[in-house]
């Protein structure tokens, strides 16, 4: 009998662990062996001492097994994409749609917020009525009828991760790039794939705050994912500002429906999921890749704006909300479905914005209640911030605060300010900062 207290004890002094040894640990978190402070222990010594390449395949390997693998049989590819966190990331909103108008399908399985990211699981909780934790049965038969299902992790997909992605969010080891890795494939692989497109954040408001951390942690997705059997592609994009000029879960789903009825295209969002698409339907074979990359890429992303120009992006989305329990005029009326904070404020600072310290904004959403602190805590949907100024922005107005109360509004925008520092105009970076294959 492998006991967790000597696989944790060999993980804490540098040893490495076998595919035996791991199975029976992740078998342990599935049926409750394993307690709370043995999967805290764990983390801990996986984050100080890391895993090998084959330790990290094991563990995504025994994850995924932890519950259903599901297999698809549909007239297209099916397909996904992923990002690591990021402050104003709504773009899993908007581009599941887009990918599935043009002919993918894609089950999205996303995950609550995690350390000072905003997870596209709480964002969706904001919409009236949605079902992100349907049964297996609902979830294929959406998929199947729209081309696209986001959803959470259910009782069935990859169980063991689920349990130790909540205790990783309260425990500091959040940026484990082993961990990561396979908690993202994990989720992947049970939802049986053909292709995934990875967005590797770095920057202030990252996980992976380094260039070479970013590289290193996509270059783990796509070696781990290639040796359990999924094309991946990753690409590092930047996060050293907002990427959306909003953060918070019921404002970032308002901006994602304004980005799809096009009411608001901000550059770099669309930049990013653009990229990210393009990525998707030449994985799928949707756009041939015969052409060169350059060529099917700038092909496919012709396709994903005429997706979004002639509306089948938008109705997509409607057609899934409505699917899974959400109100069916969600896009023509989000208002009304979507509610707003009591105290909504202006927060203004002369001069030109420099830089910003991304991450802190990200912790002053939580500290709204617009994420958790413990893994049974609830969430504010109203509350975060829009109209974020972005690196260069010279005309005053730093953001607006959405908060409960007075008091939470004072707080936020303090943490607002001490946020952005003021100075001159900085250079610009692109928003796609590499591409990396296997």
């Amino acid at each position: 009998m492998r006991l967790p207290q000597e696989t944790i004890r060999r993980k804490r002094d540098g040893g490495v662990l076998d595919a035996d040894e791991i199975a029976a640990f992740v078998e342990g978190l599935t049926d409750g062996r394993v307690g709370e402070g043995q999967a805290a222990a764990f983390a801990m010594a996986v984050f100080l001492r890391g895993l090998s390449v084959p330790e990290r395949v094991a563990l995504t390997r025994a994850m995924t097994g932890s519950g259903t693998v599901l297999d698809w049989d549909l007239p297209g590819p099916v397909l996904d994409k992923h990002s690591t966190g990021g402050i104003g990331d709504a773009v899993s909103l908007v581009l599941a749609p887009m990918v599935a108008a043009c002919g993918g399908y894609v089950p999205m399985i996303s995950g609550r917020g995690l350390g000072h990211t905003g997870g596209t699981l709480d964002k969706l909780a904001s919409i009236p009525g949605y079902d992100a934790t349907p049964g297996l049965g609902r979830f294929r038969e959406v998929v199947q009828r729209v081309g696209c299902a986001i959803i959470g992790q259910t009782d069935d997909l990859a169980p063991a991760d689920r349990r130790l992605y909540a205790i990783r969010d309260v425990t500091g080891t959040v940026e484990s790039l082993d961990l990561i890795t396979a908690s993202i494939l994990a989720k992947k692989l049970a939802a049986g794939l053909d292709g995934l497109v990875m967005d590797v954040k770095q920057g202030s408001g990252a996980f992976m705050a380094g260039m070479a951390e970013a590289r290193a942690l996509a270059e783990s997705i796509v070696a781990v994912a290639g040796g359990a059997g999924l094309r991946t592609v990753a690409l590092v994009t930047d996060m050293d500002a907002p990427l959306a000029s909003v953060a918070g879960n019921g404002i970032e789903v308002a901006y994602a429906i304004d980005y799809l009825t096009g009411r608001r295209r901000e550059p770099r969002f669309h930049a990013v999921t653009l990229a990210l698409g393009a990525e998707m339907l030449v994985a799928g074979g949707l756009v041939p890749a015969g052409q060169g990359l350059e060529k099917a890429c700038a092909e496919a992303s012709q396709r994903l704006d005429a997706a979004l120009a002639n509306g089948d992006g938008a109705e997509t989305f409607a057609r899934m909300v409505s699917a899974l329990g959400g109100p069916s005029d969600l896009i023509d009326q989000p208002a009304k479905h979507l509610v707003s904070a009591p105290i909504v404020r202006e927060v203004r600072e002369p001069g030109t914005v420099e830089s910003v310290a991304t991450r802190a904004i990200g912790l002053a959403v939580i500290g709204l209640s617009g994420g958790r602190t413990r893994p049974q805590d609830g969430i504010d949907g109203r509350v975060g911030f829009s109209h974020l100024a972005r690196p260069g922005n010279s005309d005053g107005l730093l953001g607006v605060v959405h908060a409960a109360d007075e008091s939470a509004a004072d707080r936020a925008e303090a943490a607002l300010r001490a946020a952005y520092r003021m100075g001159t105009a900085p250079l610009g970076r692109p928003a796609v900062l590499a591409r990396i294959a296997g």
